[in-house]
């Protein structure tokens, strides 16, 4: 009688705890820690003081960026098609904002990534198609097509509503003001909305396992 091949044991998914969403928002706290180390504390009269503060943290943006791309790749085994969007245009715009010496090409960055992303999650919402898991290259075990459907639609809605925000916020507040809400506004804010998502999301099959996996890693700019 020929032996019975071996029961292999399921494979664990690999756990990214908290190092994904140091990966998607290390770089953003450089670039504010930067800016606050350089600028000038006449803040707003001090014209030359503040671009060279904005060109710095411009630049350890960039840097940060780079690294967090290369941190995800060497110890979480994956780039997500998101990740790298983001830190191409973070790449694009700091090196115009650099070069022009302009904070409004790094402050128009989110609001192009937000729309940009908002299309392509409604346009695959209006076809049947979850884009989101493509995005994100995530695979939450249990998680039905019907709930990836109606998630991709939520924050393909939500995108368009930081689009909105972030383009109200240049025009009405500072430089500085508008990159302290990106921390204090607008991280808290897409915490707030993944959670909001869970219930929905267990609904449609997700299993308590990947509840922390959703939460620690949103979709983000």
């Amino acid at each position: 009688m020929a032996d019975e091949p071996a029961q292999t044991e399921p494979k664990q998914k690999p756990k990214s705890g908290w190092l994904n969403v140091a990966v998607d928002y290390g770089p953003l706290l450089v670039f504010f820690l930067v800016y606050k180390y350089y600028s000038p504390d006449n803040a707003g009269e001090d014209t030359a003081g503040e671009i060279l503060a904005v060109i710095n943290g411009t630049g350890a943006f960039i840097v940060a960026s780079l690294i967090a791309l290369a941190v995800s790749k060497l110890r979480l085994g994956k780039v997500s098609p998101m990740l790298w969007v983001s830190t191409t245009l973070i790449v694009g715009f700091g090196a115009l904002t650099i070069y022009f010496q302009d904070e409004r090409f790094i402050q128009w960055k989110p609001t192009i990534i937000y729309v940009l992303f908002a299309a392509f999650l409604l346009g695959g919402y209006a076809r049947g198609k979850s884009l989101l898991k493509v995005l994100l290259e995530a695979a939450f075990e249990g998680l039905s097509d019907e709930g990836w459907l109606k998630l991709s639609r939520n924050w393909g809605l939500f995108f368009i509503v930081l689009a909105v925000v972030n383009t109200a916020l240049l025009f009405t507040v500072s430089f500085e003001t508008w990159l302290a809400a990106k921390l204090w506004l607008f991280l808290p804010l897409t915490f707030l909305f993944t959670f909001t998502q869970v219930p929905m999301l267990m609904r449609h099959g997700l299993s308590l396992e990947d509840t922390e996996e959703v939460v620690q890693n949103p979709p983000h700019e």
